[in-house]
């Protein structure tokens, strides 16, 4: 849930701000959405809600801190780190999507960097949520875990994403090399 109150009141006329919604996900395929932030924790301490892909890819959620969240009132800002690829609402300006990555894979981590890369910040927003239905496995996610040629065509189009931002930014890119070399 966003409310227009709360993405009014983040002033974002003239800023480079990425507002994060924390994911939540159910394995079950029916479920009552949850009306408050309150009853979505009671879902969550239940186990009928758990943080976005925490049983597979807890990487790419975790920066958003869903312990700090829990307790938030205010919007709080969190640091970029390797792998994050948080659902965010930006301003129509903002950087597109790399076009290289279509289908499954690294879509939203490469724009998460390119974000970072132009010193936007990630704030999060602590009355907002969704929450991931289950659904049956995309053809990309398909083709991803059953094709190795797919895998190979994904690791060159990430490693020319950051040869080109190496290029872009310089130094200051490095640290977007270090990272996924450490992860």
């Amino acid at each position: 849930m966003l409310s227009e109150k709360s993405v009014i009141q983040l002033d974002l006329a003239n800023t480079k701000k990425a507002m994060i919604v924390p994911a939540f996900e159910t394995l079950r395929y029916r479920l009552s959405f949850p009306k408050s932030k309150a009853e979505l924790l009671s879902m969550l301490d239940m186990g009928t809600l758990f943080t976005f892909r925490y049983h597979v890819w807890m990487k790419g959620h975790a920066p958003t801190n869903f312990a700090k969240w829990r307790t938030a009132t205010t919007p709080y800002r969190v640091e970029w780190e390797a792998d994050f690829e948080p659902y965010v609402v930006v301003r129509r300006d903002c950087p597109e999507y790399d076009r290289r990555f279509v289908g499954f894979g690294w879509n939203k981590v490469a724009h998460i960097m390119e974000l970072d890369a132009q010193e936007y910040e990630f704030i999060v927003l602590p009355n907002a949520y969704m929450i991931h239905m289950p659904h049956a496995p995309s053809f990309d996610i398909t083709k991803f875990r059953s094709n190795k040629q797919y895998r190979i065509c994904l690791k060159t189009l990430k490693e020319e994403f950051q040869q080109d931002m190496s290029r872009r930014y310089g130094f200051a890119a490095l640290k977007y090399l270090t990272a996924e070399n450490n992860s």
